[in-house]
Parts: C-alpha cells; sequence; structure tokens
C-alpha cells in the first residue's frame, strides 16, 4: 500500500492527513498526538475511527492541522483519518458510517450583522 492523502475540515480548522501501513504511530505538525491533544476526551476524538475500524497498530498516521482551536483541528484530523481507512479499504465504511465519523460538520461561527452587538445580540431597547 502507498501513502494515502485525505483532507479534514471542521470549522476553521483544515487538516491533511497521510496514511501509510506503520507500527500505529500518529504524529500531528511533526509532534505525538498526545502530546499535540493533551486532554485526554480529544485524543479519544483523534483515535475513534481506528478504534472502530480495529485498525490500530495498522496504519502510521502523519497529518497537518492549521487554523481554528485544539476541538476544532482534533475534529478535522479525525475527518481525515476516517477518509482515508474508508479509501485504503471500502468495507470501512459499514463501521465508521454510523457512528458519523464520515459526515462534516458543516457548523461555522455566523458573522457579525452591522448595527448589532454581536451576530445577533443587540443593544438593550431603551423606553425613555
Amino acid at each position: 500500500m502507498e501513502q494515502i492523502n485525505q483532507t479534514g475540515r471542521r470549522k476553521a480548522a483544515i487538516a491533511r492527513v497521510f496514511l501509510s501501513e506503520g507500527s500505529g504511530k500518529i504524529t500531528i505538525n511533526n509532534r505525538d498526538y498526545k502530546e499535540y491533544f493533551s486532554v485526554m476526551h480529544i485524543q479519544d476524538s483523534v483515535s475513534s475511527p481506528l478504534t472502530a475500524t480495529a485498525a490500530e497498530g495498522k496504519y502510521d498516521i502523519k497529518a497537518t492541522v492549521k487554523g481554528g482551536g485544539i476541538k476544532g483541528q482534533a475534529e478535522a484530523v479525525r475527518l481525515g483519518i476516517a477518509r482515508a481507512l474508508v479509501e485504503d479499504n471500502e468495507e470501512n465504511r459499514q463501521a465508521l458510517k454510523p457512528l458519523g465519523l464520515l459526515t462534516r460538520d458543516s457548523r461555522k461561527v455566523e458573522r457579525k450583522k452591522p448595527g448589532l452587538l454581536k451576530a445577533r445580540r443587540r443593544s438593550q431597547f431603551s423606553k425613555r
């Protein structure tokens, strides 16, 4: 198997994921993913496509991610890993699709509107 390249996006974060056969090492921006994402439940989120397809320890994953915050970056990497696993083996789709790991979460921050304080927040109404 050659190297598989996929992208994942979430909010303002964009991740490029490279999947290749190996020992199960996950590297994000040239750092170990447990060092890059220090919070435990975010680490679990990143590795959830591998646990769903029982592919832990089979692939080396190298990802570059930019933009957004920690959670958005983690979910972008998760989507990229899930897409790469499906490209490698189409049978992985049955395991990943019901868990919602192949769906891109398109929610973004709403823009600020003119005349308002925030996107929807108005200034307080004054009767007098």
